[in-house]
């Protein structure tokens, strides 16, 4: 995907193999630099041309012309005392910010990656809304966002999650090419099965995603088990409702195989009563899914609460009628790692 920065320049980490190739060759350069290029980008991942120093200084002085190579730098850096979660606040090259959290499994390591500046869908009890949208990430800066923290932290990254601010499927371009250079075989070459994209329903895209096949898990953000609950929270709704969210579920799995994991952040009056789960048990019945229970994050301007304890009564009703049901572990919870605290805290 061939992206140009404020002055012109190609965007070189977000460029796939082939399309660096036809750049480096219409720079009037051999083929194989850049396979060369390539490699000091995303597996040696280093930070400016100056330092690929198996190339010539004129190469190096035509590269830093014709391409840029983006930075993120690091604002805020807070690491748990009781699970080694970290979580980053990272500025960009045009000053927004944007928030990053590395999570550890026993698996390995997961990366938790924002996808804009800020979120425009509106959900009543998400922190991402409230400082506004700025505009969508480059697919490099969503990239950058796992190589500095893996840089940092000094941590191997396994795994994905495009959980953080924003909205993928609103940022649908440029999240596909990050997936596609992120799991390149000539770079970071992680698997795509290693990878969620979260999305709270825009319909249209889960189609074209279905369509593409690349592996990943869809975890939708469903939060209700009826329309009139879930437009109350989630406007999303009033465009595309459950019916037509769950059809697009239902092609999705039929197209791709891969399991749907859907989102139930648990409200305390909302939809936390025995007939929600019911509902819900209904609505996912013969579905090949499993819901992730998350007990609602505490936001100043929301009053909207839950705990463990009534998250776990909730999974715990909808095990006995039928439905596979986990409740999310809480990571970072000495850190404020729920996605869209710091970056508000800082920029407000």
């Amino acid at each position: 995907m061939v992206a140009y920065d404020e002055n012109g320049k190609i965007d070189i980490l977000g460029l796939l193999p082939e399309e660096l190739e036809e750049q480096i060759l219409l720079a009037g350069e051999k083929k194989f630099r850049a396979k060369q290029i390539f490699e000091w980008l995303h597996v040696k991942r280093v930070d400016s041309f100056s330092k690929m120093t198996n190339l010539s200084v004129q190469l190096r002085e035509k590269l830093e012309k014709i391409f840029c190579l983006k930075s993120l730098f690091i604002v805020k850096r807070l690491e748990s005392n009781t699970d080694n979660t970290v979580k980053y606040l990272y500025r960009l090259p045009d000053g927004n910010h944007v928030e990053t959290v590395i999570m550890e499994y026993n698996y390995g390591n997961t990366v938790c990656v924002s996808t804009q500046v800020g979120c425009k869908m509106g959900c009543r009890f998400c922190a991402s809304t409230i400082a506004g949208y700025k505009r969508d990430l480059a697919s490099s800066e969503i990239l950058l966002q796992i190589y500095e923290a893996a840089r940092d932290s000094g941590r191997k990254i396994t795994g994905a999650v495009l959980m953080g601010i924003g909205e993928p499927m609103d940022n649908f371009d440029n999240v596909v090419n990050f997936l596609k250079v992120l799991s390149c075989e000539q770079g970071t070459n992680m698997s795509l099965r290693h990878v969620s994209v979260s999305t709270c329903g825009i319909v249209p895209r889960i189609y074209e995603l279905a369509e593409m096949k690349l592996g990943i898990t869809l975890s939708i953000s469903l939060h209700a088990s009826n329309n009139k609950s879930r437009s109350e929270i989630m406007p999303v709704n009033n465009k595309y409702d459950i019916n037509e969210l769950l059809t697009a579920c239902r092609y999705y799995f039929k197209v791709t195989g891969r399991r749907i994991s859907f989102e139930y952040a648990l409200i305390d009056g909302h939809n936390d009563k025995q007939s929600d789960a019911e509902e819900l048990a209904a609505l996912l019945k013969n579905f090949v899914c499993h819901v992730n229970i998350i007990p609602v994050n505490k936001i100043k301007e929301r009053n909207y609460r839950s705990d463990r304890k009534a998250a776990e009564k909730f999974r715990m009703r909808l095990e006995k009628l039928g439905l596979n049901a986990t409740v999310r572990r809480t990571l970072g919870s000495d850190i404020d790692a729920a996605c869209g605290q710091l970056r508000r805290e800082y920029e407000i």
